[in-house]
C-alpha cells in the first residue's frame, strides 16, 4: 500500500511503521548496554542557586523528555553503536575513522551547554539546557591536522542531513563535543544516539548534528549545510535572548503582589543583567540565578508587583557580558535568529 503524510509519498507505510519498531527495540537494546564513563574532571554539582524552582518557571536543567526537537525526517534513525563510525576528512593532514568503542576511550568530559534552534521566535520553546558528557571536538581535529584555509566543518547525520560550522569556534577553546551523555544518561535516541555534536554558542543548525557520522573538513566558499540553501545564514552565532514563563502570556490572573520570572540566554557570553518594564514603565532590575558557566540560560526574577485590575503588558531585556543590551527592534528568525524584547499581555480580575 502506499500512503501520503503531509505531502510525502511513504511506500508501503505500515511495513515501514513495523520495521521502524523492531529497529527501536534494538536500538533501545543496545543504548540499554552501554555503561558511560565518567568523565576525566567531573564537574561539580550544580551551585545551589541555579534553580528558583518557581511553579511554570523552566528548570535550570531541562528534563531529556521536554528536551526541543527539530527533526527533518519522517522516522528518527536507528543507528547500532557497534557499527557507528566517526569520518574525518577533507582539508586534514591524517584522516582520522572512529568507532563507538574507540571514542569510548577518550578522555571525555562534561558540560553545561545550553541549546537553542535558529528557528525560536522571540518567547518561543525551542531552547533548553543540560549537562553533555563527551569527547573534546578539538582534540579529534587535531588528532587529524585541519590544514591551513579550512575555515568549516560539513558534520552528517546517518540520514543525511548536514550542518556547517565554523573552524574557528570549535578551536577556540570552548566546549564543543562530541556527546554520548545527556543529564545523566546515555544520550537519548531521539537526540542523536549514539553520538550528537554539541557546539556552545552556535543556534543548533550550524552546530549540534545528532546521529553525527561524518565530519569533512573544508570551506565556507565550497560546501554549505543543508539549511543554507534554504534561506538560512551560514553561520548562526546565537544572539542575546530574554523570555518571560511566569506569568503566562494571554493568561488571567488574580490582583495583588505577582512574581515575573522567566529564563535569558547569550550563550558563551553570558547573562549579566535582566530587567523588566510593567506597562512602558521604568525598567526594573531583576534578581538573577546562578550558573556554572557563561554556556547556559539564567533564570531570572522580579518580585514585588502589585498587579491592579486590568489588562498589562509585561516587557522584559537581557544584557549579556559583552554590554550588549537588547532592544525593541524585532527581527524574524531567518535568516540568523529572532531577536526583540520579549513582551506579554496578562489580564488582572
Amino acid at each position: 500500500m502506499t500512503g501520503v503524510v503531509a505531502g510525502v509519498v511513504v511506500a508501503g507505510a505500515t511495513g515501514l511503521a513495523g520495521r521502524g519498531l523492531a529497529g527501536r527495540l534494538d536500538v533501545d537494546g543496545a543504548r540499554a548496554g552501554v555503561a558511560l564513563p565518567k568523565a576525566v574532571k567531573p564537574l561539580p554539582a550544580l551551585p545551589k542557586g541555579v534553580d528558583f524552582r518557581l511553579k511554570d518557571l523552566s528548570p535550570f536543567s531541562t528534563p531529556n523528555r521536554d528536551f526541543y526537537r527539530v527533526d527533518t525526517a519522517l522516522v528518527i534513525p536507528q543507528v547500532d553503536p557497534k557499527t557507528w563510525t566517526l569520518k574525518i576528512h577533507g582539508l586534514v593532514d591524517r584522516p582520522v575513522e572512529l568507532t563507538f568503542a574507540d571514542l569510548l576511550k577518550r578522555p571525555l568530559m562534561e558540560s553545561d551547554v545550553t541549546l537553542a534552534c535558529v528557528s525560536n521566535d522571540v518567547g518561543g520553546p525551542y531552547v533548553g539546557n543540560a549537562r553533555w558528557l563527551g569527547a573534546r571536538l578539538a582534540d579529534v581535529l587535531r588528532d587529524a591536522g585541519i590544514r591551513s584555509g579550512a575555515d568549516m566543518l560539513l558534520s552528517t547525520s546517518s540520514d543525511g542531513w548536514t550542518c556547517g560550522t565554523p573552524v574557528d569556534i570549535v578551536m577556540d577553546g570552548r566546549d564543543a563535543m562530541l556527546a554520548i551523555a545527556m543529564n545523566g544518561e546515555v544520550l537519548p535516541v531521539s537526540h542523536g544516539f549514539p553520538v550528537r555534536q554539541v557546539v556552545p554558542g552556535l543556534y543548533g543548525y550550524v552546530s549540534a548534528t545528532k546521529w553525527i557520522t561524518d565530519i569533512k573538513v573544508t570551506r565556507f566558499d565550497q560546501d554549505e549545510g543543508y539549511w543554507t540553501p534554504r534561506g538560512w545564514a551560514a553561520k548562526g552565532p546565537i544572539k542575546t535572548e530574554s523570555r518571560i514563563d511566569l506569568p503566562r502570556g494571554g493568561s488571567t490572573i488574580a490582583p495583588g503582589p505577582t512574581t515575573v520570572a522567566g529564563v535569558a540566554w547569550a550563550q558563551h557570553k553570558g547573562v549579566d543583567a535582566v530587567e523588566v518594564s510593567i506597562d512602558q514603565g521604568p525598567w526594573q532590575q531583576a534578581r538573577l540565578a546562578e550558573v556554572p558557566s557563561p554556556d547556559t540560560w539564567r533564570q531570572w526574577v522580579l518580585e514585588g508587583w502589585n498587579a491592579t485590575p486590568g489588562k498589562h503588558t509585561i516587557a522584559v531585556r537581557a544584557t549579556d557580558a559583552t554590554g550588549y543590551t537588547q532592544t525593541d527592534e524585532y527581527a524574524p528568525p531567518a535568516p540568523d535568529g529572532a531577536t526583540g524584547w520579549h513582551s506579554i499581555l496578562v489580564v488582572v480580575k
